[in-house]
């Protein structure tokens, strides 16, 4: 490893230290070469989702290469803003100075990117990265292979390797080996919660700063005056979108006993009508990533009573969009992320219930919950930890660059998406400047005699 890649690690080290990555004009210019590449790419991109997850035009567009593009325009629209100095106010002991706050780039930064959305969550970090003046490595998933291929071949035609370098090979290996022999400035990782302890501990051994964008069983409540038949249109569209192999999916379903026959009910026609009575056949349906997410997720549809679905299909990587009934929560499908089309189904009496059953995996990466109530959507949201959250919708937060997305305790460290993406990727730097005509002999021994005036100019 050491031969093969140190050089490289060693000469975008000294391509960041050149400064030529910190102009604004440099920046937008390495921007708008992304936009048009993955343009460029476009059907490609397109052909290799497919091969991977079996991911439609459509879905793909919306859920990948549409999101980065989109984080591309927002970033280039607010990038100068950004850029600029933050002037602070000055308290009174250290007047006449001036307080500003200046977003220094880390330096080199280190993306790894997981299977599931091979293409935005790579590049989305990487806009961020690239916005805030930094050089990058870049880790594509092996699992999405045809993708991962295609992003290189882009990456290589489109940045010099000393500016953006992307690396191929077992993440595990490729990963360990360059944090052990570099040390980065900055490491960005998205996948496990697993795995993303071990890069933890890595960085930690050199000190170096991480965001870690993991997983989690993201809870979705559905109170007894919600809008059932939006409720399950939302639920559905988001659970089984890329086969459930969602980081913000909703997990499992909390449901008020009062309308569980009817949310059970309206869930069933909505996915026939999604996905048709045979969703193997569907174009807008995809397929697990390997054999062996396949074997893990299926081994969940014994843990309760199969409601709709059930069926499966190894040859093809295929398992239908499934509702479970749950009768015992302590069962794995209700203790691990399901990162699959299986959505647990549970009735509630009470918020006390659903608390508790919720408490079990704390500070999830999202937290849904329907209501027509604002009070009893504020006070879920209050007594609910969560990275983020949506009232009468899932996931689509994480599509507004206004706002962050990220994680807290198990389900991540740090956040990202528009500005919070240039914030990531850069230091927050104090910078103090006093001019030299005013220097008052107060601020200078002997003290004796002082201490009246201190404690008024330091309160």
């Amino acid at each position: 490893m050491q031969s093969e890649y140190l050089p490289m690690l060693q000469q975008l080290k000294i391509n960041y230290e050149s400064g030529i990555t910190r102009g604004y004009a440099f920046r937008v210019q390495q921007l708008q070469h992304l936009k048009a590449a993955i343009l460029k790419y476009e059907q490609a991109l397109y052909e290799a989702l497919a091969v991977d997850l079996k991911k439609s035009k459509e879905e793909s567009w919306v859920t990948e290469m549409g999101m980065v593009v989109a984080e591309i325009n927002h970033t280039l629209k607010h990038l100068k803003k950004w850029m600029q100095p933050q002037k602070k106010a000055t308290n009174l002991a250290n007047m006449p100075s001036v307080s500003k706050v200046y977003a220094e780039p880390w330096g080199v930064v280190f993306i790894i990117a997981p299977w599931n959305y091979p293409v935005q969550l790579l590049l989305s970090p990487l806009v961020g990265a690239i916005a805030a003046g930094n050089v990058c490595v870049v880790k594509p998933s092996e699992f999405a292979d045809a993708t991962a291929q295609v992003i290189q071949k882009m990456i290589e035609e489109t940045f010099p390797a000393n500016y953006v370098y992307c690396v191929q090979g077992n993440g595990a290996e490729v990963v360990t080996a360059l944090m052990q022999q570099f040390t980065f400035d900055y490491v960005f990782y998205t996948g496990s919660t697993a795995v993303g302890k071990i890069i933890y501990r890595q960085a930690a051994e050199k000190l170096i700063p991480v965001t870690l964008e993991l997983g989690g069983k993201s809870p979705c409540v559905i109170a007894a005056d919600a809008n059932i038949p939006v409720a399950a249109k939302r639920i559905a569209v988001t659970k089984f979108s890329n086969c459930g192999q969602m980081c913000v999916t909703p997990d499992y379903v909390l449901v008020h006993r009062s309308v569980y026959h009817e949310f059970v009910e309206e869930m069933k026609q909505v996915l026939v009508r999604f996905f048709g009575e045979d969703a193997s056949q569907s174009d807008n349906y995809g397929k697990m990533i390997n054999e062996k997410q396949w074997n893990r997720v299926v081994g969940y549809l014994q843990q309760g009573t199969v409601l709709f679905g059930g069926s499966a299909n190894k040859e093809h990587l295929f398992i239908a969009p499934t509702l479970l009934g749950i009768n015992d929560t302590n069962v794995p499908v209700m203790h691990e992320e399901i990162f699959g089309p299986v959505l647990p189904i549970l009735p509630y009496e009470n918020k006390e219930d659903a608390k508790q059953i919720i408490s079990v995996n704390p500070n999830p990466l999202a937290f849904y919950v329907f209501t027509q109530s604002n009070d009893l959507a504020e006070a879920w949201l209050a007594e609910v930890s969560s990275g983020g959250a949506c009232i009468n919708n899932c996931s689509w937060h994480l599509t507004n660059p206004n706002l962050p997305f990220g994680g807290r305790g198990n389900s991540g460290i740090g956040q990202y998406h528009g500005q919070y993406s240039f914030e990531t990727f850069t230091h927050p730097k104090a910078v103090f400047k006093t001019p030299a005509w005013f220097d008052p002999a107060i601020k200078y021994p002997p003290f004796t005699g002082k201490l009246k005036l201190f404690k008024w100019l330091i309160r």
